[in-house]
């Protein structure tokens, strides 16, 4: 028998309608249909959700399709192509360019366009909408030569325009005419904590308020934003409209097509519209009347379409409209019933002003089932309390517990039955998940998503992707895998491997060769660290600037009102008069807060980012270096005053912190590193409570290891006992390296020692007796970095690139100009490696400027 193939376009080819291809292959739809995907960007589809990153990572990391078409043969990819009309009789479309292109089936997936509301002046040359690759590129463009801009919309979209004009250094206004920023998702108390954390980073919050007219200057762009009884206008350059969207339904309704009463293409319940040979699907159809503006909903109505056409019973009846989003750096989440709408629903609240946590679950008025909730600050439990509304399991006793931080925070103890749904974007349950890894399908997170979709399209379900299968193969004695990510099968330590083997220098040329995808937020900063531990290059560099999380991006500690603190180097806590003096002008000069740290040295507290360079370059002519307080490297070496002034110091602890912060500053490593020497056993430097400590002994040193502070306080313990100062850097250099070589990501050396087999005895084996034959190389990696190491702050006030991302807008007032230049000593300040006593003055190393 002869089967004829069929033709089956598909009219746009944004995340919903690449997925519907997606399915289409993978169910064996193409054994009978050729595939024709018209779609309008110059560009194959690409991660609309994950919009705001372009900055970052390009257009090319976003990118569904970077090679520009699908495997299978049989599905034809136009881009930068429209479809114009339908004819229905003769079943064909026509495109922009002319053509004409049969269908045996036709798919609309034209999704949806940005609302402007009719505002005079919403066509001035500095108005954008937020949409597009393209979109941003102009605004980008604009943004080179705006001060202040404003987006007009605080819902999910416009808190994403509003940071991508954060991110490229504009002074932001978000415009929003409900009462609340996200008026949609979330209630009055949530909005106003969000609110908080949005101008606590320096945007500015403009709520309840109507925009009557965008004005022009005199020449012809964005001047000001007028509103609706408020007399004094807004200055701001530049203006992004983000107030909504509506669906692309124009295609439909040309051709007769139903559509809904306020928009979007009438289908049934298997994404059939009025002509049984067209279907809808995404942000264009309306299931029921009702348009659905996010991607889970829309993937839904893709699999649904594709199984309609495959003969299948599948259908469409609603979608889960949670959404958890991290807008601005804040976590936001709003879930089932999150108004309390449901007849005697109740509520439990827990708000933290201080903290900007605002937590609100509603429950039945029984208190026994989870209806819904909203996040605020801290959304760390959505993972698990969204699939409780889904599967309508009990509550626990105290459901309360669910949100209070004396909690996990993640639901600890909370055991999901089968059929709760753990990825909504993917319709994905725990049972499934389960089931991949028992069947040996999967054994990582990557399988899982390989296998069941989950965790693929927003992502927020991964941890709890991941702790059900540590979860499983807990029960069944197996031992748990570690890989870093789903981007990479290696642990930190094979990763770490094989990047000093092989010799790569970017985490494009290490995903590339060994891991997947565009790598994550929890691969990119462990990779910089990796790099950066073994090659010692700026952690700005153009290899490695992208990689860092928010506070090595500004070399600086980002603190809770959005504003950055300053902490020079102070080694051993040793200071000149001269030294104390210039602290005290910059923080009087720049308004600054100060304070004695726990560490010997001084915050200064309160400075904006475009003011940092200017701070540092007065610190820098000082002789003072960046303290790496914002890095998960070396902190400090804290110390008592020891033989030098103390009546009971039997060794100088002064002279030897200072030799062991200079030679182990700026050590890139797992987690942050503090270290202390006391001068007796009297301890006054608390040495024991640190990841390295030393005390002074009649016969020399006593070198404790792995102790630290925090939320799990641990004691060091007693490596090697009256060592000389030589031997005693000798072990350090080992014991330091072999940890930054075998720990996990940010694991402290308290819990790195906990996890080796044998303890610290295995540890005194490695580092001390050299079982392993690793000392010369240990020493050796030690040896190039501190060779190799350059003072940041000083590298970065030289070089006018990496100047460039601390301007925060052009012609910002009292933002020093990118090329700065100033005189200070050029040779770089060594340690000085010598046991024998010095007395205090003399810690100070020879050739450093002091004032």
């Amino acid at each position: 028998m002869i089967h004829v193939r069929k033709t089956l376009v598909v009219a746009g080819h944004g995340m919903v309608g690449h997925r519907f291809v997606l399915a289409a292959i993978e169910r064996g739809l193409t054994e009978t249909y050729d595939i024709v995907v018209v779609g309008e960007e110059a560009r194959p589809a690409y991660d609309r959700v994950a919009l705001t990153s372009f900055f970052e990572v390009g257009a090319e990391a976003l990118s569904y399709l970077p090679d520009g078409s699908y495997e299978d043969p049989r599905v034809r990819l136009l881009t930068g192509t429209q479809v114009t009309g339908i004819d229905r009789d003769a079943r064909q479309v026509t495109l922009d360019n002319g053509d004409v292109q049969a269908y045996d089936a036709l798919v609309l997936a034209t999704g949806a366009a940005p609302f402007v509301p009719p505002v005079p002046g919403h066509d001035l040359d500095n108005v954008f909408v937020y949409r597009t690759i393209e979109d941003l590129e102009a605004i980008r463009e604009a943004s080179k030569s705006a001060k202040a801009g404003a987006v007009i919309g605080g819902g999910l979209l416009g808190l994403e325009a509003a940071n991508a004009l954060h991110q490229l250094g504009v002074q932001t206004h978000v415009v929003e005419l409900a009462p609340r920023l996200m008026a949609v998702q979330i209630d009055d108390a949530g909005g106003r904590t969000l609110t908080r954390h949005v101008e606590q980073l320096g945007l500015t919050v403009h709520c309840g308020v109507m925009t009557e007219l965008i004005d022009a200057g005199a020449d012809g762009k964005v001047d000001s934003l007028k509103f609706k009884d408020r007399d004094e206008p807004l200055d701001v350059d530049m203006v992004v409209f983000s107030a909504g969207i509506r669906p692309r339904d124009a295609l439909a309704r040309d051709c007769g097509l139903a559509v809904a009463e306020r928009g979007g293409i009438l289908v049934d319940e298997q994404m059939r519209t009025s002509d049984d040979r067209i279907y809808a699907i995404g942000e264009c159809a309306a299931p029921g009347g009702q348009m659905y503006g996010l991607v889970a909903p829309g993937y839904s109505m893709a699999e649904v379409a594709v199984d309609a056409l495959l003969g299948g019973p599948g259908t469409f009846t609603g979608a889960d409209m949670s959404t958890k989003l991290k807008l601005l750096g804040v976590d936001v989440a709003s879930f089932g019933d999150a108004f309390a709408g449901t007849e005697g629903a109740l509520e439990l609240v827990f708000a933290d002003a201080v903290a900007g946590v605002y937590k609100k679950l509603v429950v039945s008025n029984d208190g026994k089932r989870l209806l819904g909730g909203i996040l605020v600050g801290d959304a760390s439990a959505y993972g698990v309390l969204r699939p409780m509304v889904a599967s309508g399991m009990e509550l626990p006793e105290n459901p309360e517990e669910l949100i209070l931080p004396a909690s996990t925070g993640s639901g600890a103890g909370v055991t999901l039955p089968d059929e709760a749904q753990i990825c909504s974007c993917n319709d994905v349950t725990k049972g499934e998940i389960v089931a991949v890894v028992a069947d040996g399908q999967a054994d990582d997170v990557a399988g899982v998503k390989a296998c069941t979709n989950a965790g693929t399209t927003c992502g927020s379900c991964v941890p709890v992707v991941k702790r059900l299968i540590e979860d499983h193969f807990a029960s069944i004695g197996r031992e748990i895998d570690r890989t870093i990510c789903e981007h990479f099968p290696l642990s930190r330590q094979e990763l770490f491997d094989v990047v000093a083997v092989h010799g790569y220098r970017s985490f494009d040329q290490i995903i590339e060769a060994h891991g997947s995808g565009r790598g994550c937020d929890i691969c990119k900063p462990a990779v910089a660290s990796i790099l950066a531990s073994q090659f010692n290059e700026h952690v700005l560099g153009r290899n490695t600037a992208a990689l860092q999380d928010t506070n090595d991006a500004y070399l600086a500690n980002l603190q809770k009102n959005g504003s950055y603190s300053v902490v020079p180097r102070i080694p051993g806590g040793e200071i000149t008069p001269e030294k104390l003096i210039v602290i005290g002008e910059v923080a009087r000069d720049f308004g600054l807060y100060t304070k004695i740290t726990g560490g010997q040295r001084i915050d200064l507290f309160g400075a904006r980012m475009e003011q940092l360079p200017a701070i540092w370059q007065r610190l820098v002519a000082a002789g003072f270096e960046s303290g790496h307080a914002y890095g998960k490297s070396l902190r400090t070496v804290k110390s008592c005053v020891g033989s030098t002034w103390c009546r009971f110091g039997v060794q100088d602890s002064v002279g030897m912190a200072i030799e062991l912060e200079l030679r182990y500053r700026g050590l890139r490593s797992p987690h942050k590193l503090k270290g202390g020497v006391s001068g007796c056993a009297r301890e006054c430097a608390e040495a024991r409570g640190k990841d390295f400590g030393v005390i002074a002994t009649e016969k020399g040193w006593n070198l404790y290891v792995c102790g630290n502070g925090g939320m799990v306080p641990a004691h060091a313990q007693l490596l090697a006992g009256d060592v000389d100062s030589e031997t005693l850097i000798r072990y350090l250099d080992r014991f330091l390296m072999y940890y930054i070589r075998t720990a996990d990501r940010l694991q402290r050396t308290s819990t790195w020692l906990d996890s080796i087999d044998g303890g610290l005895d295995r540890v005194r084996e490695i580092v001390v007796d050299d079982a392993l034959g690793l000392g010369a190389e240990l020493e050796a990696e030690m040896a190039r970095h501190v060779g190799s190491y350059v003072d940041e702050w000083r590298a970065t006030i030289e070089d006018p690139e990496k100047l460039a991302r601390f301007v925060s807008f052009v012609n910002a007032p009292d933002v020093p100009d990118a090329n700065i230049s100033f005189e200070v000593e050029r040779d770089q300040i060594k340690p000085q490696l010598s046991s024998e006593p010095v007395t205090l003055g003399s810690h100070i190393p020879v050739g450093a400027p002091t004032a």
